[in-house]
């Protein structure tokens, strides 16, 4: 006999039958880092049936302190987040189906990503990819479920077809194109226990949506951990919203060129081509190769020269390390990669 989930068949709001539901289920984790490493852990224990992980990020040893699933030889080899979490999480429960991608979630790949799952988790760092979820579930009629740590301050709501949208209650995108006021983990801190509680209230919502319960959370959960202050919130669907009512997408739209972002935190500039391509890292490594310190793997290479380092993936994404200026990342991914 498998008694493997037991102690949780035996909990009256999953019994065997919602065991079953769990294990039948689809569930898409964006960004594996304080939340998201909480949420992949606490589904693959709890059996969930797969798990399609998607980060473009890096394991660095400042991680550690609060991204639970990583240790110090996931740092010290660099690994990619999406590989060293899926290594992990096959070692917790190999029965569980396990799909990793170490991309970037924007624009051009979110509804594929998330067309063919039952529930979106966020484990994001940034409201901008918060709105593009949203945009897409809204679109798709897709359940998903918020969550956000700072400081020691945490909240997260579950947003579910026909209800309010995450638009409706932070408002329309306009406050928060200019994120620079926002506080971060970078510039902020942030406390582990803000973070594992809110990722384990999202896994709990999640359970819940999973199994069909009747008690699902109707609004926004906020609290402070330090302060010892806990609050719960209703906010309503706006009859005005540009998105759920007007299906008037923002981060949705087409943004035609190649685009540059500046990496949270680092002196690193992260370039994304217009269309996702299938690049030949071989082919890559054999024009790099006399130029400078070339390593490369099957997600993707990593090159060192003396006028620059960068690192670029499958998917022709490219990290252009120890560089401010977009311009000149530009013309780096321009002059190495190949626009």
């Amino acid at each position: 006999m498998n008694d493997r989930y037991s102690r949780q068949e035996r909990f009256f709001g999953i019994g065997k039958d919602g065991q079953e539901k769990i294990r039948r289920s689809r569930v898409a984790i964006i960004g594996l880092g304080a939340l998201g490493t909480v949420i992949a852990e606490e589904l693959t224990r709890a059996g969930i049936g797969f798990l399609r992980l998607i980060d473009r990020d890096f394991v660095e040893l400042h991680n550690l302190q609060r991204q639970m699933l990583y240790d110090e030889e996931d740092a010290r080899m660099h690994r990619l987040k999406v590989e060293a979490c899926a290594q992990h999480l096959h070692s917790i429960n190999s029965e569980v189906q396990v799909e990793a991608f170490p991309e970037d979630f924007n624009y051009g790949n979110a509804e594929s990503f998330l067309q063919d799952v039952d529930l979106i988790l966020d484990g994001t760092d940034n409201l901008e990819t918060r709105y593009l979820i949203n945009e897409v579930c809204v679109k798709l009629r897709k359940r998903w479920i918020y969550g956000g740590a700072v400081e020691a301050q945490g909240m997260t709501m579950s947003f579910l077809p026909g209800g309010a949208c995450f638009s409706c209650v932070t408002g329309t995108v306009e406050p928060f194109m200019n994120q620079s006021t926002q506080k971060t983990c970078s510039t902020a801190g942030v406390l582990s226990p803000a973070t594992a509680i809110v990722a384990s209230l999202e896994v709990k919502e999640a359970l819940k949506i999973l199994v069909s319960a009747d008690t699902l959370e109707q609004g926004l959960i906020t609290f402070d951990v330090w302060k010892n202050s806990f609050h719960h919130f209703h906010p309503e669907k706006k009859a005005d919203c540009p998105i759920c009512q007007r299906q008037k997408f923002h981060y949705l739209g087409h943004v035609a060129g190649v685009r540059a972002s500046r990496l949270c935190g680092e002196d690193s500039i992260q370039i994304l081509p217009e269309k996702r391509c299938h690049m030949s890292l071989d082919a890559l490594e054999k024009k790099l190769s006399d130029l400078g310190q070339v390593r490369k793997n099957k997600y993707y290479l990593s090159f060192e020269g003396n006028e620059a380092s960068f690192q670029v993936f499958y998917d022709g994404r490219a990290i252009i390390l120890h560089v401010t200026s977009e311009a000149k990342a530009k013309a780096i991914y321009s002059e190495y990669i190949g626009l």
